[in-house]
């Protein structure tokens, strides 16, 4: 018999701690293999963080790295969704009788992985771009300046 699992308690565990795997843990199964997995971006998206906290913006290793943190925090909010609306009897096949109820405790998770993940990914979008675009730009214009000396030059 399998361990009975709240499913309001699932949401919320995803949502805080799902970027670590630890919600894969919580739950078990055959999900509990991938949770081994889930620090190493979210490290690696933490270490770019502090390094563009100590290094500065111009720092083109972070560039690369702080999008991993907001991956792996947006992946965790639409794991939180998927898990607060998968339907009851799955969940109650997986988790155990009477623990697949959504409750308004639920709801509001979902609803607050909704709004949590839609910022964060909307957020790390709007980083990665500007700084691809950034990088290309200052890539194009150092060949363009060394053309523009050579064609002055007799």
């Amino acid at each position: 018999m399998a361990t009975v699992r709240s499913k309001t308690q699932a949401v919320w565990l995803t949502l805080f701690a799902g970027a670590l795997g630890l919600h894969r843990w919580w739950l078990g199964g055959p999900g509990r293999a991938w949770a081994l997995l889930y620090p190493i971006p979210t490290g690696l998206g933490l270490y770019g963080v502090l390094r563009m906290r100590d290094l500065g913006l111009d720092d083109r290793l972070s560039w690369l790295l702080v999008p991993w943190l907001g991956l792996t925090l947006s992946v965790a909010a639409l794991e939180a969704i998927l898990t607060g609306l998968t339907p009851a009897p799955q969940w109650e096949a997986r988790h155990g009788a009477g623990s697949g109820a959504s409750h308004w405790g639920t709801v509001l998770g979902v609803i607050a992985a909704l709004m949590a993940g839609a910022t964060v990914l909307l957020g790390t979008l709007a980083f990665a771009g500007q700084k691809y675009f950034e990088w290309d730009a200052t890539a194009a214009a150092a060949p363009l300046s060394a053309q523009n000396i050579s064609v002055l030059k007799p």
